[in-house]
């Protein structure tokens, strides 16, 4: 389920995202693009609005279980590079889903 607009989504169409510490209590939020780090994840759409959903309602400190916000930055820059004209795919009714492998 995408921790932004809440849909149910295979794995396959949502980003695996992780919490990781910065070493003196704040943590980070990255992209895991090979589903394999360490620790608790959260899945998202591979959308800003699912992005921005996600930060204001403070969805990734209850899904990762961390103490307090954590820095976003990251993800953001990440999504939107994805988001770039470039890279779309699929159609505009469905722009935040991205075609399966």
């Amino acid at each position: 389920m995408c921790v932004g607009c809440r849909k149910r989504e295979l794995a396959v169409q949502l980003l695996r995202v992780v919490a990781v510490s910065n070493g003196n209590g704040e943590y980070a939020v990255i992209v895991d693009t090979a589903t394999r780090l360490p620790g608790r994840g959260a899945w998202l759409h591979p959308a800003p609005r699912c992005a921005d959903e996600a930060i204001r309602r403070r969805a990734f400190t209850k899904a990762l279980r961390i103490e307090r916000p954590p820095d976003t930055s990251a993800l953001v820059e990440y999504l939107e590079v994805l988001d770039s004209p470039g890279n779309r795919t699929g159609s505009e009714e469905h722009e935040h889903t991205v075609k399966s492998r």
